[in-house]
């Protein structure tokens, strides 16, 4: 038996599994979000439609699956009973503008007002789990061929202006992402002046990082744009490619899946969980535990991707699919995993370490870490998924980090806030996991403001983490206005917004709020950036 939900939605997420709800209780949750007054109208109806879907039977799973879907041991990110989008879609862009787009009657664009306009226009139809674009291309590629000498830094940069208030304006959601990179570009660089001086948290963005192609200049432009915005975020750009082809982004919050396709759905374990459930060392709980955790989130999965797949028929009625934008071939699913810090913790007390042999902090630990993921993804890249041929018919291993219902858990394979050891040793305690987790992987360095008198400080910690080893980079500025929580950012004085009961635009800023109360994001353990030291002094 499910246990009993509460009757208001906690979140922009909807509610876990359970049994169809009673007409009185559909009813008062409909009448609590409709006359919920901290929320504007289309924050009221997008959680109206998740609640309509909770009335759906629940795919069919078996018993264990069900009863480790309920305690949360494993979690369905709350997508809906019955998903009828896929949870993450990153449109070919570049295919879309040259051929223009039958269903929207827009023919190709011929100069740069007409492409900007075509974006526009085309974000606005396409779906993800947020109900907005949560890819918005790479910009410095699809608009390339509008921009020519003729076109003066001046004008670029009040056209992209424009535009980037209209992103911000008409898709109130920071989870809406874009990529640049890893060539220079005149359009990356009007991006970031652009971003320096809006101080948006929407759009998100993503600097791609090569170690031939991509100028420390540039490397340092875009760092100079996060001491002012909080963004872009770094990826390794060769470990992308490696794992998936050029034809590759970053999106949402630290999601990287190929242009053209996307992500079916995410399911997440919450190792943990798993942990809790598990008596003996930590031998067994590889052979054993684990295993048998891995195959219900397997099962979970399975039976959600049939679902979108089969019968809601996502790929045989929409536009973008029809027209050639996305290609079913080019989706794959996303297998999450948290807490790994308290899972490692837990493992190592039942063998008798005391609490100083903890993750981050001890080779023990550390070595039990990479122990527990690198079987994971043994066991991930072991079982077969239906519709994932952009995956290889495997799953992408995700290190998934977090959301604001989670209690007392670190997200993906992070180091618990407040805890992080030094710049190095952080680094050197992460990067390891980086290299099994093609669908992204997120850990943030907080800094202090000595970084702003060494920026190149920065891009050389930056190209030292990606040749040790690490996937994705990011880092924010203590005294910033903006707060990176889990892949997204928000603006502090949104989020005091929230706590005092005032409306916010921004739909991901309800989420924000309740990641900060949770885990006091804004407390990461700080790194002071100064030459040849690695600790404080």
């Amino acid at each position: 038996m499910a246990r009993k939900r509460p009757l208001a939605l906690p979140s922009l997420y909807g509610q876990p599994y359970g049994p169809g709800m009673e007409m009185n209780e559909f009813q008062e949750r409909a009448r609590m979000l409709v006359q919920d007054r901290n929320l504007g109208y289309d924050q009221r109806l997008r959680r109206l439609a998740v609640l309509a879907t909770e009335v759906l039977p629940y795919p069919a799973i078996s018993e264990a699956c069900r009863e480790a879907l309920d305690k949360r041991v494993i979690c369905d990110m709350y997508e809906g009973h019955a998903p009828y989008t896929a949870r993450y879609i990153l449109p070919d862009y570049e295919k879309a503008i040259r051929q223009g787009l039958s269903f929207l009657e827009l023919p190709p664009p011929t100069d740069l007002d007409d492409a900007l306009a075509f974006l526009q226009i085309m974000y606005a139809h396409v779906p993800s789990v947020t109900t907005y674009p949560v890819y918005l291309g790479d910009l410095d590629k699809v608009l390339g061929p509008f921009v020519d000498a003729a076109t003066s830094d001046e004008e670029l940069d009040r056209k992209l202006r424009r535009f980037w208030i209209g992103i911000d304006r008409m898709i109130p959601d920071a989870f809406a992402h874009l990529d640049i990179g890893p060539n220079d570009s005149r359009i990356a660089r009007s991006i970031l002046r652009v971003e320096r001086s809006l101080r948006q948290s929407v759009p998100n963005i993503t600097l791609k990082v090569d170690p031939v192609l991509t100028p420390d200049d540039l490397i340092e432009d875009a760092v100079r744009t996060v001491f002012e915005t909080g963004k872009p975020h770094f990826v390794n750009h060769p470990m992308m490619v490696a794992d998936h082809g050029e034809g590759y982004a970053a999106v949402s919050c630290y999601n990287s899946l190929k242009i053209g396709g996307g992500a079916h759905t995410l399911a997440r374990l919450n190792l943990k969980e798993v942990a809790l459930r598990h008596t003996g060392s930590a031998d067994e709980f590889l052979a054993t535990t684990l295993p048998t955790f891995v195959e219900l989130t397997a099962e979970l999965i399975e039976a959600r991707i049939r679902s979108l797949v089969e019968q809601q028929g996502f790929f045989e009625t929409h536009w973008l699919a029809a027209e050639g934008v996305i290609d079913i071939d080019r989706f794959s699913a996303m297998f999450g995993i948290f807490g790994l810090a308290e899972c490692v913790n837990l493992l190592m007390s039942y063998e008798g370490h005391d609490e100083t042999a903890r993750y981050g902090h001890d080779a023990t630990a550390d070595a039990l870490s990479r122990r527990i993921i690198e079987r994971v993804a043994e066991l991930v890249a072991a079982r077969p998924m239906p519709y994932c041929n952009g995956g290889a018919g495997r799953c992408y291993l995700h290190s998934q980090s977090g959301i604001d219902l989670d209690k007392g858990v670190t997200a993906g394979t992070r180091i618990p806030v407040g805890d992080e050891p030094a710049m190095l040793e952080h680094i050197m305690t992460c990067a390891p996991h980086h290299r099994h987790f093609a669908s992204g992987v997120s850990d943030i360095f907080h800094v202090d403001e000595t970084a702003l008198r060494n920026p190149q400080a920065i891009v050389d910690i930056i190209r030292g983490a990606f040749t040790s080893g690490m996937r994705d980079f990011t880092f924010n500025l203590d005294s910033n206005e903006f707060v990176r929580i889990t892949g997204y950012l928000v603006r502090k004085s949104d989020l005091a917004a929230v706590a005092e009961h005032t409306g916010v635009r921004h739909g991901s800023d309800y989420l924000a709020a309740g990641s900060e109360d949770e885990f006091h994001l804004t407390q990461r353990a700080v790194k002071r950036i100064g030459c040849n030291e690695r600790e404080p002094r």
